[in-house]
């Protein structure tokens, strides 16, 4: 038969485990994290995102956790990319069996998100949307394209894709919406194109168009962002 004392000890124990925090793969359990997917820009493919993937398994992401979507740019924004995006990111849930995935789109990839975001249904399936770059307003140097190629259409000023994407809220749903923007960037003009109403909108400092795919300041900030 157990003591006042030993029964006061064997108590003692039993509150210092109950209250003891959770070991950090059973906090990572309980809050699942999203996969990614990253969106490359205009001729471009997903070899760009080397440098960003590898900062993110650095921070702990597997790269089952990690895809690349990969596809043609010169196409429709809202007839033909953003169906297509929606089905890859029903694979990636599919197969990662994840409620939701995180998307991070480099340049003209920002207006073929943000069109499956708000039209095709991504609310439901997306947990953050971040934007490297994007054309979000549309960019004048798209119109040097724009002749003979669609997605440069879609990516001028005024564009029916980019008046639509503008319509009503920017940012809708419970998605988290970020954007990172150059005041260098000599693709995206003017430069105020790529911040949204609604998005957490921040200023990487002089970094042309390309380098912030690889910038260690940007990548700090997409994880930081990813892990909101």
């Amino acid at each position: 038969m157990l003591t006042a004392r030993q029964r006061l000890a064997a108590l003692l124990v039993l509150l210092a485990a109950l209250l003891a925090p959770l070991p950090a793969h059973a906090a990572d359990q309980a809050v699942p994290r999203n996969p990614v997917v990253f969106v490359h820009g205009y001729n471009a493919d997903p070899g760009v995102w080397g440098s960003l993937r590898g900062k993110l398994r650095a921070a702990g992401y597997p790269d089952a956790e990690l895809f690349s979507w990969g596809y043609d740019t010169h196409q429709s924004v809202n007839e033909v990319l953003s169906g297509r995006l929606s089905s890859y990111v029903d694979q990636v849930r599919a197969q990662t069996g994840a409620d939701r995935v995180d998307l991070v789109a480099h340049s003209f990839g920002s207006l073929v998100t943000r069109w499956y975001v708000k039209f095709g249904g991504g609310t439901a399936t997306v947990g953050r949307w971040a934007s490297l770059a994007g054309p979000n307003h549309g960019t004048s140097t798209a119109w040097a394209c724009a002749l003979w190629d669609q997605a440069c259409r879609d990516m001028t000023p005024g564009s029916w894709v980019v008046s639509r994407l503008a319509e009503g809220d920017e940012t809708p749903g419970s998605v988290a919406y970020a954007t990172f923007w150059s005041n260098c960037d000599e693709v995206i003009n003017p430069d105020g194109s790529v911040a949204l109403s609604g998005a957490v909108n921040t200023a990487v400092g002089c970094l042309k168009h390309n380098d912030l795919l690889g910038d260690d300041g940007v990548a700090q900030g997409v994880r930081a962002f990813l892990g909101s």
